[in-house]
């Protein structure tokens, strides 16, 4: 491989960094008794390193096939990303991933593989219509954290139980659990809302070649 080739693939080597630090640092231990703490965890994970892993994928040559099937493997994707990210915080099984390492394992993979499942559908479609479809369920997966970000935060009460939000970066208990819910409200919401802004892009650059190339076959 190419040093222009290797230059190129910097976000898929700089994913698996943001990974590994996820991962392997402090955060994990972290997120068993603060929920700030699993809410960073999470949209590293999710929000960071699965969309730089995808654009690495995508610039190495990872391409959706042409086989009409897009559609169906998109929006059954985009379903199993809302499932995932809601269902894990859901208050029994945000618990269950907090005091169970292998629940915490499955929790930590499922949030990569529907990250990562979402994040390719945009930046390795081929089609219009599979960057046009991409980019609705980017905007749609961004309002929807922002719905669940925004409930999290203005919660008058503690929804989780009182020892899974003891408090990270010095806040108390019903502070810890607004302030994951505002980084997920904000955090989630610019990620995907760029990465919806990046399709658009990709979109229109794709028509004008598209009528360039009408044009010049008048």
């Amino acid at each position: 491989m190419s040093n222009t080739s290797l230059r190129q693939l910097w976000p898929l080597y700089l994913g698996f960094l943001v990974l590994a630090l996820c991962w392997l640092g402090p955060l994990p231990a972290m997120s068993r008794t603060a929920f700030s703490a699993h809410m960073v965890l999470h949209l590293g994970v999710i929000a960071l390193a699965a969309p730089l892993l995808a654009i690495g994928l995508a610039r190495a040559g990872l391409r959706l096939s042409r086989s009409g099937k897009t559609g169906g493997r998109m929006a059954l994707a985009f379903a199993a990303e809302f499932l995932v990210v809601w269902g894990w915080h859901v208050p029994t099984l945000h618990e269950a991933a907090a005091l169970n390492v292998w629940v915490f394992v499955l929790q930590q993979l499922s949030f990569l593989a529907v990250g990562l499942a979402i994040w390719l559908l945009g930046f390795a479609a081929r089609s219009r219509f599979d960057i046009a479809a991409a980019m609705l369920g980017l905007f749609l997966t961004s309002a929807h954290m922002t719905m669940l970000g925004v409930l999290l935060g203005m919660a008058p009460k503690l929804i989780y139980p009182a020892e899974l939000c003891l408090g990270a970066f010095g806040f108390e208990q019903l502070e810890d659990q607004r302030f994951g819910g505002l980084l997920m409200a904000g955090w989630s919401g610019a990620v995907y809302l760029a990465g919806t802004i990046v399709l658009a892009a990709r979109l229109l650059a794709r028509m004008d070649e598209n009528r360039d190339e009408a044009d010049s076959n008048e």
